[in-house]
């Protein structure tokens, strides 16, 4: 009987360990769309496995703008990327089907940079603000900015399209720019460039609100594939955690991704990325729908809800399982 049981045992192994080695080669496609910091989550489940902890073979691209990433999203070219709330509400409202199902940091950390001969509001009027792409979270930022200070973006303060956080320092160096909007660590890497704070969205009365580094699907992608991307979530939030418990390491995955290995700037990235990364992972509702309005007020008539474009069941669902305090509690 011993030997039965024991070769039935045998068998049942042989037919699932297929299973296991096929479920842990699931290919999935990721991008995210900036060399800062704040994209830490999808570095770290990459990098220190992760990903291939729940079962994925993870494709990891860097696609250069928001804009772009979602129009990757609604193409197929990946499955699940970063995005900001606007760009999804933006897409959504142009006739796309997608959806963020978390979000790692839900404000936007930049700051307004300006010439050293701008000291006031009024010394900004007429000049010109640098931004990666319209519709950005660069963009977004700048605007909040710009209007904090009593100025309309647009009307007395031009926005222009620069590019990344380097070539708008560049083109502020140059004085293409007065003005520019800048994340964690960007300033760092400015060396001989004068520049003062004018603006930064920390400081100012109004919380800045704002769906910022956040995973993104299409909705027949997470209906057909929810547990995968649930699963994708799962890793993030534990490169997340060894995020802010690895401070030496994960600079060094940082320098990689970023492609800097300037002190000032590594340093200075952790330390704002760890305060801002969320623990449980949910959209925050408030600022998604914030983001929604802005996207209607040019758009109207256009039938978009802020639940179009968020979906927090699947966080919901891991924080209800114990999975975050088991993380969390190193176990």
């Amino acid at each position: 009987m011993k030997w039965k049981l024991l070769a039935a045992c045998i068998v049942a192994l042989t037919l699932l360990l297929p299973l296991s080695r096929s479920q842990a080669q699931e290919k999935l496609r990721f991008s995210y769309s900036s060399t800062n910091v704040v994209n830490a989550p999808w570095w770290m489940a990459k990098d220190k496995g992760f990903f291939k902890k729940h079962g994925m073979d993870p494709e990891l691209l860097f696609i250069g703008s928001t804009t772009v990433s979602v129009q990757s999203l609604i193409a197929g070219d990946v499955q699940f990327g970063n995005a900001t709330g606007g760009g999804i509400a933006s897409a959504n409202a142009g006739g796309g089907n997608l959806v963020l199902v978390s979000c790692f940091i839900n404000t936007l950390p930049y700051q307004l940079v300006v010439s050293p001969s701008i000291k006031t509001a009024a010394d900004l009027k007429g000049k010109a603000v640098g931004v990666s792409r319209f519709g950005s979270a660069s963009d977004t930022a700048a605007r909040f900015l710009v209007k904090s200070l009593g100025l309309t973006p647009g009307k007395d303060v031009p926005i222009l399209q620069v590019g990344g956080g380097i070539e708008r320092v560049s083109a502020l160096r140059t004085g293409k720019i007065a003005a520019l909007s800048a994340s964690p660590g960007v300033m760092a890497l400015a060396e001989g460039v004068e520049y003062r704070i004018l603006a930064d969205t920390g400081n100012v009365s109004e919380k800045l609100l704002f769906p910022y580094i956040c995973g993104a699907t299409t909705k027949s992608f997470l209906a057909s594939n929810r547990d995968l991307i649930k699963r994708a979530t799962m890793a993030m939030i534990e490169g997340t955690h060894y995020f802010k418990q690895n401070k030496a390491e994960t600079k060094k995955i940082v320098a990689k991704y970023s492609r800097q290995n300037n002190e000032k700037y590594l340093e200075e990235g952790w330390d704002v990325t760890a305060r801002l990364l969320e623990r449980v992972p949910y959209v925050t509702m408030e600022g998604a729908e914030s983001q929604v309005k802005e996207v209607l007020a040019n758009r109207p008539g256009v039938p978009l809800k802020t639940q179009d474009i968020v979906d927090n069941g699947l966080v919901a669902e891991i924080e209800k399982s114990g999975f975050i305090d088991t993380v969390y509690r190193g176990k």
